[in-house]
């Protein structure tokens, strides 16, 4: 497995590109309501990344039928990651949506998602996102310099089986990345403490829990892109590209408050 592995210099470039996504996101859960439809959301992202000098990452990536063909994943309540923006698809009241998001700038990559939720959502509903998000950051936090690989996927999964009875997907999970958007290692959102290979400085990733309220499985449907829980329940997704620093580990796509959220976690 051949790691790249980035000069603190290259980390900026990335977190430039990073923070260029949080940027999107944040603008587009801003926009996320009943009535808007994914394409609509779909359009405020590419025009944002192009207007900040970056290129949208996922316009073009290969896939098993066609390639992909939008600038965000928009996967909607059951739906967990790669669904396609479409100007039919319009979010309804107690809704989810998890919105995926990569830029490139200068020839590095970005990469994060957040699931918003449309209005009231449902009480177990809400809790879902709030265990996805929390398990993230103990992912994120476990991103040090002299731990392992298995390191994170061990605290994502053992935060999450705590809180309660939810399904964490294992087939899709978190990579390196870098002057490509997918790169060597992949990240499982379960792990072994201690397994693995050795984390180092210069390392970056995304990491990026996928949580279901009922099971863990997944099915591919027939546009070879829209993965959806096997049991038709929600599915959170959240993630961030993160840094492995001498100094811990640094969010590239987060804006703000993420050193003191690492800090509490360490």
């Amino acid at each position: 497995m051949r790691i790249q592995v980035k000069t603190p210099e290259q980390i900026e470039l990335m977190r430039v590109a990073g923070r260029l996504v949080g940027e999107t996101l944040a603008l587009v859960a801003a926009a996320v309501k009943p009535g808007v439809t994914t394409k609509e959301l779909d359009r405020l992202a590419e025009d944002n990344i192009r207007g900040g000098g970056g290129i949208p990452s996922f316009i073009g990536v290969p896939g098993p039928i066609t390639p992909f063909p939008a600038t965000l994943c928009t996967s909607v309540n059951e739906e967990i990651v790669h669904c396609i923006p479409s100007d039919e698809r319009v979010l309804q009241e107690g809704d989810i949506v998890s919105i995926d998001c990569g830029a490139i700038v200068d020839g590095w990559h970005g990469d994060a998602a957040v699931t918003v939720p449309v209005g009231e959502v449902a009480p177990d509903v809400a809790e879902l996102l709030k265990v996805t998000e929390e398990s993230l950051w103990r992912g994120l936090a476990a991103c040090k310099a002299g731990g392992n690989l298995g390191d994170i996927g061990h605290a994502v999964a053992s935060y999450v089986q705590a809180q309660g009875r939810y399904g964490i997907v294992e087939g899709y999970g978190g990579h390196g990345i870098g002057t490509e958007m997918h790169m060597e290692p992949f990240i499982p959102n379960v792990g072994r403490r201690g397994g693995g290979m050795k984390l180092g400085p210069g390392m970056v990733f995304a990491i990026e829990p996928m949580v279901n309220l009922g099971e863990a499985g997944t099915h591919e449907l027939e546009d070879g892109w829209t993965v959806v829980t096997v049991d038709g329940r929600p599915s959170a997704h959240f993630e961030h590209t993160v840094a492995i620093t001498p100094e811990g580990p640094q969010v590239l796509t987060a804006l703000e408050g993420w050193r003191e959220r690492i800090a509490q976690l360490l």
